[in-house]
């Protein structure tokens, strides 16, 4: 898969092409619904898909201070497009120059003129050009104009949803949902609908040292990218994944118990995010980790003694090996 950072780096001579736009923050199973069917429509036409994100967020530049938890990094959504069958991500960055380009000025100069779109396809909410005023409606239009054509998702197969479990009612798959789901510490919600886990990226940095040194449950402290969508407060169970130094591969996966919080006991004010890896003496410093939250054990509390708080992290540690199957 091709990766381009603007509309610059299309190589010459460049031919038709079949594109899906949006944020596809997450790539969650309505994305995947809509991704799959234009890649589809590129392999009958016998020419490239190319998907087309924006970075930053167009909030944070149209409103800032606005932007939305981030549910993938912009190198996990390339990984997860290009497993679907993209031909060419590309990054389109997005400036206060960019959200004041008219809606038929941004379909003729961007899709027309640069990608030379063959057929377009979009969600059923999709907005474009400055202050939103671009829809469906006008897309087609334009599509007849300069002879492409327009598919969204509601004309493909509708919004993915579930079967609420409580009520029996539908719950329509979404980044918003999502999102709600991580913030109230339901990974299990938040999986279904992403059709893995909820994973969090970073590097390892040093932490206070409690674990090591006073609890004997040594962690791995996770820094992460800013506005990164953080479950709530509480210990998880959850997978480990570093990134072997210098390379793009990665290493291999083991089970964590995982706290997400302020250490309450120790009277900690800053959130953190620390790792027990089981079974495993390593330094992890400076390490890209990842980490997927399979399942939320409790919530934080505080413990009145050291002793009682080493007692639950023993708990929650035999939990997570049932949960995860990870036998001592």
């Amino acid at each position: 898969m091709q990766r381009w950072r603007g509309l610059e780096q299309i190589p010459g001579g460049w031919g038709r092409c079949v594109v899906t736009i949006g944020v596809f923050d997450g790539v969650h199973c309505g994305h995947q619904q809509l991704i799959t069917h234009a890649v589809q429509q590129a392999h009958r036409r016998n020419v490239p898909c190319v998907l087309m994100t924006f970075d930053p967020h167009p909030a944070e530049v149209v409103r800032p201070g606005s932007h939305p938890a981030q549910l993938t990094t912009l190198r996990r959504r390339a990984e997860l497009v290009e497993q679907l069958g993209v031909d060419v991500f590309c990054v389109l960055p997005f400036t206060r120059e960019v959200s004041r380009i008219p809606a038929e000025e941004f379909v003729h100069a961007m899709l027309v003129e640069r990608l030379h779109a063959a057929e377009i396809v979009v969600g059923e909410n999709f907005t474009f050009g400055h202050k939103a005023a671009g829809n469906i409606e006008l897309l087609a239009k334009l599509g007849e104009r300069f002879g492409f054509e327009v598919e969204s998702d509601a004309l493909v197969s509708g919004p993915v949803q579930r079967p609420d479990d409580v009520d029996g009612t539908s719950v329509t798959f979404s980044s918003t949902y999502i999102r709600s789901c991580i913030d109230a510490g339901d990974v299990v919600a938040a999986a279904s609908a992403l059709g893995r886990y909820h994973r969090l990226e970073g590097i390892v940095v040093r932490g206070a040292g409690r674990g090591g040194k006073e609890l004997g449950f040594p962690t791995a402290n996770l820094s992460t990218p800013p506005h990164t969508a953080i479950p709530a407060d509480g210990v998880y169970a959850a997978w480990f994944t570093h990134r072997r130094r210098g390379s793009k591969e990665q290493g291999k996966t083991l089970p964590a118990a995982v706290s997400v919080g302020s250490n309450p006991t120790f009277s900690g004010t800053e959130r953190t995010v620390e790792a027990y890896v089981l079974d495993v003496d390593a330094d992890f410093y400076g390490e890209h980790v990842d980490l997927d939250f399979v399942q939320r054990l409790r919530s934080m509390e505080r413990y009145d003694t050291v002793d009682a708080l080493i007692e639950q992290m023993h708990q929650d540690v035999a939990e997570t090996r049932r949960i995860l199957g990870a036998d001592g």
